[in-house]
């Protein structure tokens, strides 16, 4: 009968165990985005997608609180040109998007530099209001999309039975 060692038992555990939290790991960090050129402007989203699992998102967060729109890494806007959503101006460049709950019902969406980890007031670059759109359907993972709607960008983000939406032009 051929014996084990204990340190290749260890080898093997350690092995197992680190193939087990890589793919629970992976699962938890799935990653989406969004790519859209409207009127000659680039615009791509990188976000993370949480699943909802039976929770109720929106009982999560409370009136006053940001939401950082999906999980992981910051979920970010790209643009190479000037945002124009409603009158505000969004610059080009890199910015990482987070949502502000204001009252029931009534939500933004904020350009931001820093994540909603470390966000503080100064780090705000524009606050657009976002529609809230109840859905019949239930989105499991969130899902951010950014369509041409006749030379218009609609931005939107959803999950559970709730839309958000933006529109905006290239400025």
């Amino acid at each position: 009968m051929t014996k084990i060692s204990p340190p290749l038992i260890a080898v093997a555990t350690a092995t197992l165990f680190t193939l087990i939290t890589s793919r629970g790991m992976a699962q938890a960090a799935d990653r989406g985005s969004a790519k859209a050129t409207i009127n000659g402007a680039h615009i791509s989203i990188d976000y993370g997608r949480p699943v909802l699992r039976g929770r109720d998102m929106l009982a999560q967060i409370k009136p006053g609180e940001l939401w950082r729109i999906g999980s992981g890494a910051p979920t970010t806007l790209e643009s190479d040109k000037e945002l124009n959503f409603g009158g505000t101006i969004v610059p080009k460049g890199k910015h990482i998007l987070l949502a502000h709950l204001i009252e029931p019902g009534k939500w933004t969406l904020v350009f931001s530099s820093k994540s909603v980890f470390e966000y503080e007031p100064s780090a705000k670059i524009a606050e657009v209001p976002l529609t809230l759109e109840d859905t019949s359907d239930s989105a499991e993972l969130v899902t951010i999309t950014i369509a041409d709607k006749d030379g218009t960008g609609v931005l939107e983000i959803t999950w559970g039975k709730m839309r958000l939406s933006a529109s905006f032009k290239p400025a």
